[in-house]
């Protein structure tokens, strides 16, 4: 199949910087509809709303509500004709697995691939503390991810990669003057989530990953999603829907045993 329409959509928000890049990377050779989250809608993974309010926006439709909201709403209903999805570029990273089922860029592309669409989910990686998410961003920042993305949508699809694979997980480092070369990964699996009790009934959480990041100390191996970042690599994950059925597992003999109990 080819490639002429796409749905491009994002968890940043309908006027954020980086679903803008990459409108203006795919426009100049396909036919872009965007249809996005009225407002930031990060990290709500595959949450579904059971009705949304869809307005015209200039570059297509505006919905308040999830990414996967945009995705049903956009494939079945809004750009039905489209080919291929593209959810980003998120402002910040989407490295590892653990990562994925929390992702709403990710997820995206996830139901994507359930309608048997061809998906990228682009995310730019942004070093720094904290504070990181407070910085405004410009759409020369997301260059590495327009680019990337650009070549993805217009050589996977002939290339076969879909048929291989339902969507790309794809991660860009913050652009520089340099070209940052592609390499495919995996998702790392790496995992180190902590919590901590604070004092007055509540639980934080922490990932201390990111820190490990900015000091160039990451567990993970040349192959990985999170090293090829670190290196300044834009690092592409073909990956496929989740919760793939593993034959028996061993619960045969236990289905077995629970029918004696339950006679006995």
């Amino acid at each position: 199949m080819s490639v002429d329409r796409i749905l491009l959509t994002n968890d940043d928000g309908v006027d954020a910087a980086g679903i803008r890049a990459l409108y203006d990377a795919l426009a100049e050779e396909y036919a872009v509809t965007v249809v996005a989250p009225a407002a930031d809608q990060s990290s709500v993974g595959r949450l579904l709303s059971e009705d949304v309010a869809v307005d015209d926006h200039g570059l297509g439709y505006v919905v308040d509500g999830t990414p996967v909201d945009c995705v049903v709403a956009g494939l079945d209903e809004l750009v039905p004709d489209a080919d291929a999805v593209v959810a980003g570029c998120n402002e910040g990273a989407n490295l590892g697995a653990y990562t994925l089922g929390r992702s709403g860029t990710v997820s995206a592309a996830v139901e994507a691939a359930f309608f048997g669409v061809p998906a990228v989910a682009t995310s730019m990686y942004v070093p720094g503390g904290d504070d990181w998410w407070k910085r405004e961003f410009e759409g020369e920042d997301f260059a590495h991810a327009a680019r990337a993305t650009r070549f993805l949508v217009d050589e996977a699809v002939d290339a076969g990669v879909f048929d291989r694979a339902d969507y790309l997980n794809v991660n860009a480092p913050i652009a520089d003057e340099e070209r940052a070369p592609l390499r495919v990964t995996t998702p790392s699996t790496w995992y180190g989530m902590r919590a901590e009790r604070n004092g007055d009934g509540r639980v934080g959480f922490s990932d201390p990953i990111w820190g490990r990041m900015n000091e160039d100390d990451v567990p993970d191996p040349v192959g990985t999603d999170r090293r090829a970042v670190v290196d300044g690599e834009v690092s592409v994950s073909p990956l496929s829907v989740p919760h793939a059925a593993e034959p028996n597992a061993g619960l045969d003999e236990l289905v077995e045993a629970y029918e004696a109990a339950v006679r006995s």
